[in-house]
């Protein structure tokens, strides 16, 4: 990324929160690494990075603290185990066992439900192995103390308890010899001390002659010699042989534990690096929680869009105080891309400015922001900002003139992957001079295509953004009341400066404010809140168009939900007054098969008139109610049709034939009815089978119709009620079946079974999409019927079967 001017860090106080990130870091290497923190330009290294910290974060904020502790720098001491032979101090051991300590317990961490839940963590050290032997032999030699343990080794172990035997004959041998020369006075009160690592008596100089022994040393003043006796002086050679031959062990053990090691050295080197990148994201992560930030969304492109965002670093401040920090949302896409921010000064256009880049700069640093999680940030490979006095005694440079020179390097470098920030634009020189030379700066920038925030004064700037393509203005709201300013960002209109309002509250007299007044006249002073009324009508007027068009949107979703449930209750109410008729259908059946067991008996009492008689009421009774519930049904499905091609479906099936009448071909009559199946043809007349009846009609009533979808229908309602009980079955398998002869499938065996008082049905209809079983139970639920609609197990066809209880 490239950053103008050089000290941009400092302008938008992203060094103050490195610093921060480096205080929360465990190790001098982490500390080191949060320092050098600069932005990335590639959304993956980015998104990669947000993603680690924030799931660091969660670990925190949901008691599932990840394992990071104080760890050491063990530069130095893997460049020393390179070296052949090379043997390791104790201290050096001690270091890389805290290292292999801290790497098993992050990967302890890791369970197979945390793998998971903290993938972005786990990526990091996934294929990273550790041998666990590497701790245990370490643990074998050095003890929690930093010392050699005693039984490092079975030679150590013998040389450590020959050196203990040796010591305890050397006290028994010197307090023999305390008690004897105490006794005769040869001794001073502190008795014995040590020299050169021997255990030595304390003789006044005038008794040294009388002691066999040798002299070790003497004291500052002459007057104390310090002699180690005869007695002691083999045991303690003896004591000093044992201590060579004990360092030489130590040696030896240290040196094949650093043998054992020295293969190991390019792994550790990997854990050393990755707990400095784990100690950089918990630092990152804390200090998150610290601003109580979020993870935004990304898009690899500029953007910007932060919602309800704050300042990071006034936030903390504010907080320590218990201070409330006002948000700011802003939101700048095509075609605006370049926020023109006014009000008056102390009013937080600056502040809310650094935000901007202070956020986005952290962003790409992978680090969290004050801000809702659905902000969107965009991806810049530049920033260039120009905030403060920049004037430079080195350079010769007036804060005008150095102003210029950032200008003149943003007008050649930047390009539309370039953030722009600017403070006070045009100040610094003559208003109207200035004024005109940012308007160019701003032409020029806004042909790049930047994006940027830029705050001002000038009322030229103000109307330049207000006409040009690209730009938008803003402001900060200022209490006209109490003169104070609310902090509060709004986007869309200019700002006043307030100054004449400002200077009253400050304490100016009357005659110095009347005579600015007059000085400044009044278009100079209209113009500024023309542009503030102009553009609040505008926006007024947007908001009030984009309300008329959000009700004429929902007067449309009305209209449409309207006319559907009228069709649907019109559906539902023929559909009720057709079971109706079923039902006495039914009843009817019922009786029908009383009239043939009369008819039965009257057989029997050879009664063939009345047995006619019957029979023909009957049939003709049934007739009736047959032709009435096909023209009830047959109405009730062009409604259904209606309404499915309506809501679902496309019109489908082919239409009548056209031409003269044939044997074989479907009819029906042109006043309406059931279609019927021609059987034969006499020149003007048609044999005609409609279900039960076969009639001879004229060809000239009769027209083409279109072939039944259920073929069953050919048969009487009569014979088919008479025979239902018999012939009815509860299994349908629809797979295959086109929508609508599916739906209508359905329909009849639903139909059926509630004329049969069949309680249990099976609806084959396969898995697939899932789109058949979503409409069958659609259609099973306009019924105004109990029933419990279900699947069987998977190994009976799970959601490719439904199971239909009528009970």
């Amino acid at each position: 990324m490239e950053l103008e001017p050089r000290d941009l860090f400092e302008k938008l106080e992203f060094d103050k929160v490195r610093q921060l990130v480096v205080g929360e870091c465990l190790g001098d290497l982490g500390k080191g690494a949060a320092a050098r923190l600069f932005p990335m330009t590639k959304l993956k290294d980015i998104d990669r990075s947000l993603r680690e910290t924030s799931a660091m974060k969660r670990s925190f904020d949901e008691d599932e603290a990840f394992p990071l502790t104080t760890y050491d720098d063990l530069t130095d001491d893997l460049k020393l185990l390179e070296v052949q032979d090379s043997v390791l101090p104790i201290e050096g051991l001690q270091r890389i066992h805290t290292v292999l300590s801290a790497m098993r317990e992050i990967l302890a961490f890791f369970t197979d439900t945390r793998r998971e839940s903290y993938e972005y963590l786990y990526d990091i050290i996934r294929s990273v192995e550790l041998d666990p032997d590497l701790i245990k032999e370490i643990d074998r030699v050095v003890d929690e103390e930093g010392q050699i343990r005693p039984d490092a080794s079975p030679e150590l172990a013998k040389i450590r308890k020959t050196i203990g035997s040796k010591h305890k004959e050397l006290d028994k041998v010197f307090r023999s010899l305390i008690n004897d020369y105490r006794s005769r006075g040869w001794l001073t009160d502190n008795v014995e001390s040590f020299r050169n690592g021997r255990r030595v008596l304390s003789v006044p100089a005038e008794h040294k002659r009388k002691i066999r022994g040798i002299i070790h040393d003497e004291s500052a003043t002459g007057k104390t010699a310090f002699i180690e006796p005869d007695g002691v002086i083999s045991i303690n050679n003896d004591i000093f042989d044992l201590q060579q031959r004990e360092k030489r062990e130590i040696l030896r053990i240290l040196k094949a534990l650093s043998a054992t090691l020295r293969p190991y050295v390019p792994f550790m080197r990997v854990y050393q690096e990755l707990l400095i990148r784990y100690d950089v994201i918990g630092a990152k992560a804390r200090i998150g929680m610290r601003m109580e930030a979020k993870m935004p969304k990304l898009i690899d492109r500029p953007n910007l869009k932060i919602l309800e965002g704050y300042h990071p670093l006034l936030l903390l401040k504010n907080k320590q105080i218990d201070k409330v920090t006002v948000p700011f949302t802003l939101d700048l896409h095509k075609p605006n891309r370049i926020l023109m921010l006014s009000g008056p000064n102390a009013g937080g256009k600056s502040i809310t400015m650094k935000s901007v880049g202070l956020m986005q700069l952290m962003v790409q640093s992978g680090m969290l922001v004050p801000a809702e999680e659905e902000s969107l940030f965009g991806i810049y490979t530049q920033i260039f900002a120009d905030i403060g006095d920049q004037q430079s005694i080195e350079d010769d440079l007036s804060t005008y003139s150095s102003r210029l020179r950032n200008m003149r390097i943003f007008t050649e470098k930047a390009d539309r992957n370039t953030l722009v920030l600017i403070d006070e634009f045009g100040s610094g020189t003559d208003p109207k001079i200035g004024g005109a030379i940012a308007e160019a700066i701003l032409v020029e920038l806004n042909d790049k295509k930047v994006f940027g925030v830029v705050t001002t004064h000038y009322s030229n700037l103000k109307i330049f953004s207000f006409k040009t393509k690209g730009m938008v203005n803003g402001s900060m709201h200022f209490d006209k009341d109490t003169l104070s300013p609310t902090y509060e960002l709004r986007v869309g209109r200019p700002g006043s400066s307030y100054a004449f309002e400002i200077a009253e509250k400050s304490g100016l007299s009357g005659q110095i404010m009347k005579y600015a007044r007059r000085r400044t006249g009044k278009s100079d002073k209209a113009v500024d809140q023309l542009l503030v009324d102009l553009q609040r009508e505008k926006q007024e007027l947007e908001e009030k168009l984009a309300a008329m068009q959000d009700r004429e949107s929902q007067l449309d979703r009305l209209i449409k939900t309207y006319d559907q449930l009228h069709k649907d209750l019109e559906v539902r109410r023929k559909r009720i007054k057709l079971e109706a008729k079923e039902q006495a259908l039914q009843q009817t059946a019922e009786q029908n098969r009383e009239f043939e067991q009369l008819i039965r008996e009257l057989k029997e009492q050879q009664k063939e008139a009345k047995k006619l008689q019957a029979k023909e009421e009957a049939l003709e009774k049934a007739k009736e109610l047959a032709a009435q519930v096909r023209e009830e049904r047959k109405q009730l499905n062009e409604d259904v049709t209606d309404l499915r091609e309506a809501v679902y479906y496309e019109p489908s099936g082919a239409s009548a034939k056209k031409g003269p009448i044939k044997v074989g071909d479907f009819v029906k009559l042109k006043t309406g009815g059931s279609t019927g199946t021609v059987e034969s043809v006499d020149k003007k007349n048609a044999v005609v089978q409609m279900g039960a009846m076969r009639m001879t009609v004229k060809l000239r009533d009769l027209q083409h119709a279109n072939e039944p979808l259920n073929r069953q229908e050919k048969k009487s309602v009569y014979t088919e009620v008479l025979e239902r009980n018999a012939k009815f079955e509860s299994r349908i398998d629809i797979r295959g079946m086109r929508f609508d002869e599916a739906l209508q499938t359905v329909e009849s065996l639903v139909d059926e079974a509630l004329i049969n008082g069949t309680a249990n049905l099976r609806i084959l209809h396969g898995k697939g999409s899932g789109a058949l079983r979503k409409a069958v139970r659609q259609k099973l639920r306009e019924y105004n019927v109990d029933m419990q609609i279900s699947h069987p197990s998977a190994e009976h066809g799970g959601d490719g079967v439904t199971l239909v209880d009528l009970s």
